[in-house]
């Protein structure tokens, strides 16, 4: 036998590892492909003009046949139905993580749940410091969120610098931060709320948990399901998104008929949710005029800044600052191989909240105008905080962690 041969990795190790791998690429592969869809429509709004940006996305799209038919524009077939795909998706993650993952280990989620909680609170205290006593502090929500995708292409661009421990804690974070995003999308931005369609919803997923229980295993009886589970929620009031959350939290954490569930899932769903829904997402979300109106008009420029500053400076010492606090009382321990360097641009990262902040700035305002500033604020803060969180973590040569 060859000494200088390296053994191979033992193969529970690498079913253990290549999931994690997948899914990272997946997303780091995602994050350039969104950039894509963001860079297209800046381009279209500020080359081409507005206009034709508006038009295409206010098309009316009719689906259904006849009174059983729903009618909307395609940029809200794109956010409230596409966008429930993604939703299904982030929530199968957040369950894994609960129940097979780091979460469920008290002493190894208790940082990153304290972690996240300072990217979140600290954000959203500083957007409404700076728009108080204005009609902009409706958009609170708006810095929350961790878009995990850019975050990842971020590191990507650092390749072997970074640890793999670090990659974990950002999508640990990224995975708590959208349990907050999702709460407060189905809380705050419920309006006009219909029992009747809220309990067809509700009596629908008890639906799921029967066949569940009667052993149903093939997925065309749940998907017919689920669809009637989203219309019921569409016209509910609460946020046709929600849907997606309930579904995903239903779905089998256990082997059924001898394959996990979830994973299967994920892996079905990840490309399309990364090549296709969020790119389109971005197309039809991202186009904002920069240099126009936005900024002079009403509180457009005290939006804007507040985002802008509530994710560079809030989600950068929110994160830091609450992990160093866990760390001092000893409520948790970092991940192997991140030091504090890692700590501090992790958090920087943490400030790039493209997806679920455009999602809920578009939730948050029915002016045009501010919504426009709400993306010129949140296109601000997550450029500077992706070059603020490389320029942290790109000194240094491969890490240990890496060979």
């Amino acid at each position: 036998m060859n000494p200088r041969r390296r053994a191979s990795p033992p193969r529970r190790a690498l079913r253990a590892i290549d999931p994690v791998t997948e899914f990272l690429q997946t997303e780091a592969g995602g994050g350039f492909a969104l950039f894509a869809g963001s860079v297209v429509a800046l381009l279209w709004v500020n080359i081409f003009g507005v206009a034709g940006y508006e038009s295409v996305w206010h098309t009316q799209l009719d689906i259904g046949i006849g009174s059983l038919s729903i009618d909307e524009d395609l940029g809200h077939w794109i956010n409230d139905g596409l966008m429930t795909l993604f939703f299904f998706l982030i929530s199968l993650e957040i369950k894994r993580e609960i129940v097979h993952g780091d979460l469920r280990h008290p002493r190894q989620a208790a940082l990153p749940i304290i972690a996240a909680a300072g990217g979140v609170i600290l954000p959203v205290i500083i957007f409404l410091a700076l728009t108080a006593g204005t009609d902009a502090t409706g958009g609170w929500g708006i810095p929350m969120a961790t878009d995990a995708a850019f975050a990842i292409a971020a590191l990507a661009i650092l390749g072997e610098r970074v640890g793999v421990g670090a990659k974990l804690f950002l999508v640990t974070i990224a995975v708590v931060d959208d349990v907050a995003a999702i709460l407060v999308i189905a809380i705050a931005y419920t309006s006009d709320l219909s029992l009747p369609w809220l309990a067809a919803a509700i009596g629908l997923l008890g639906v799921v948990v029967a066949m569940q229980r009667l052993g149903f295993e093939r997925i065309f009886p749940y998907v017919v399901v689920g669809v009637a589970v989203w219309i019921c929620t569409l016209e509910s009031g609460v946020h046709a998104t929600i849907a997606g959350v309930a579904l995903a939290f239903l779905t089998p954490a256990r082997p059924v008929g001898g394959r996990n569930v979830i994973e299967d899932l994920e892996e079905k769903i990840h490309p399309w949710t990364s090549f296709l829904v969020l790119p389109l997402f971005a197309l039809a979300n991202a186009g904002v005029v920069l240099g126009g109106d936005a900024l002079s008009k009403g509180d457009g420029a005290q939006i804007a800044i507040g985002v802008a500053l509530a994710l560079i400076v809030g989600k950068l010492v929110g994160i830091s600052g609450a992990t160093a606090l866990a760390l001092r009382l000893k409520l948790g321990v970092l991940p192997k191989g991140v030091d504090l360097r890692s700590v501090f641009g992790i958090a920087a990262l943490g400030g790039i909240g493209f997806t679920v902040s455009l999602f809920i700035a578009s939730l948050s305002f029915d002016e045009p105008l501010l919504v426009d500033s709400a993306k010129i604020g949140i296109l601000a803060g997550s450029v500077v905080s992706a070059a603020v969180g490389v320029a942290i973590l790109a000194p240094g040569g491969r890490h240990p962690s890496r060979k």
